[in-house]
Order: structure tokens, then sequence, then C-alpha cells
């Protein structure tokens, strides 16, 4: 048996791997068998979908009854469980890459993570449309549709694939923008090429399997990110904020990196000034 995440919880972290890993399967049948039927604006070209609301509704429902001591919050329809401070948590992204699925584009996922005053304990990504199914455990490494895995071994910036988070919509996307298309230039000349997916799930998981070498995400949504981050971390991948400190729920954007990389890549984006208030 793996190790107890102690305090509120009262399962073993193995047990909750498993559950995580049922749960986001719920989601990647839901995606696989349908097709959105509405689509709603919640923010500047911002959308769900009715899949999504689906989705996060039924693994909701499945979670509160596999693991009912457990909180849980949703990217659709927010918290549900005590609220305690220092709770256990279940964050769900229900559709990573929401856009990407209304246009039939087979890059979007579903990203499941728990938490504890801020620290991912458990993590599962599905990748519907590649059947692929990633999960991690801290501290026991990551694992893809069952296999373990790792980062690439790259030490070569000029040899290595960088994925870009998407642009920025919204308030000041125009500012960030900037930013991001300053960045975007510079790993242009200096890597072998810079895929953006529209999806951070498969930026970190593919980073994680050794599909790329780095993923930049120029902000920091916990629903979005803290599955991958934990799975990439799990397979060897450097996780930072663009300072170089160790990236946390708090950090304003995310560098994950292959170690072989990490200071040149580190050093490209730092040289990009001021990435973002």
């Amino acid at each position: 048996m793996g190790p107890r995440a102690g305090g509120c919880l009262m399962y073993q972290l193995d047990h909750l791997a498993d559950v995580a890993r049922k749960a986001v399967r719920i989601g990647h049948e839901l995606i696989r068998t349908g097709r959105p039927e509405t689509v709603t604006e919640k923010a500047d070209r911002d959308t769900f979908t009715d899949v999504d609301v689906r989705i996060e509704h039924e693994i909701r429902k499945y979670l509160a009854e596999a693991t009912p001591d457990i909180d849980f919050v949703g990217e659709e329809e927010g918290r549900s469980g005590s609220g305690a401070e220092g709770a256990c948590i279940w964050g769900l992204d229900p559709i990573d890459g929401t856009a990407n699925f209304v246009h039939g584009i087979p890059l979007c996922g579903i990203s499941l993570v728990l938490m504890r005053g801020g620290r991912a304990l458990v993590a599962a990504v599905s990748l519907p449309y590649f059947d692929l199914h990633y999960s991690a455990v801290v501290g026991n490494g990551a694992f893809v549709n069952g296999k373990k895995m790792s980062v690439s071994e790259t030490t070569e910036l000029s040899k290595s694939i960088v994925a870009m988070g998407d642009y920025a919509i919204g308030k000041d996307a125009s500012k960030k923008n900037r930013e991001r298309i300053k960045l975007t230039a510079k790993l242009a000349a200096q890597v072998e090429r810079v895929r953006m997916f529209g999806s951070a799930a498969h930026d970190l998981v593919w980073l994680a399997e050794g599909r790329v070498d780095a993923a930049i995400v120029l902000s920091n949504n916990t629903l979005d990110l803290a599955a991958g981050i934990l799975i990439a971390r799990e397979s060897g991948a450097l996780v930072m904020d663009s300072t170089g400190a160790t990236h946390n729920i708090n950090s304003p954007d995310t560098v994950a990196v292959a170690p072989g990389i990490s200071d040149q890549l580190l050093s490209l984006v730092q040289s990009t000034s001021s990435l973002l208030d």
C-alpha cells in the first residue's frame, strides 16, 4: 500500500490514485461519444459547453460516492464539501482545451488533482482522442497507460521542442500578449520547434512523457495546471516560475522543463523583460 496523506484523509494514496483514474475515464467516455450541443460564453472569447457541465456533474457525483470525506471544486460549478481550512480537495478541469473541443480539434483532456494545503498529492489526466491515460502519486513516479515514464534527456536547446501556453484573452490581453509574442520570437530563434497545443494538460503530460522538452505557461490557473505539474514533476521535470523559484499555487507563471536544458531555457525566459505583472 502507498503512503497515507495524513490529516483529513482516511484513505491510502494508491487507492485515491485508482479513484482519480476511474473518475477521468468518465469524462474520457463522454468526450469520445459526444459533441457539444450548446456553447456558452463566460468571458471574452472563453466558453464552456454542455459537455463540460455534464462531465463535471458526473465526476462530482462519482467522487462524492467514492470519497465522501473529500471536498470538490470544479471549473464550471464551483466547490462542494465542508470548506474547512486545510481540507483535502479534488480539483477538476472537465475539459482542458474547450476551444479545441468545440472546433473538433482533438487536443483536449480531463484533468483531476487531489490537493491538501496547496500541495498536489494525486493526479490523473486523460486525453480521450489519443486514448492516453496519465497518473501520478507524490513520491511514487508517474505513469502513462500503466507504464512508468520520464522526461527527455536532451541537453541542447537547439534540439528541443518547447510547448507554449495559449495567448491571453480578456482583461489586459494586449499587454500580456506583447510579452508572449516577444518570448515566442526568442524561442523560435533558438529551439528546434515551438508548439502551441491549446491545452495545458497536453503541454505538461507530454513533457512528462518526453514528447516535448519544456512547457511554458505565462499564467498559473490551479485547475488547469496542478494535475499536469504533479505528473511532470514525478517524471523528473523541474517546475519553476520565471524567476527560477520552485513553482507553487501562488506562482505568477509556469516554466516546466527537462533538467538537461533547464538553465538554458530559464536564461532565455528571463531575457524577455518584464514577463507579467
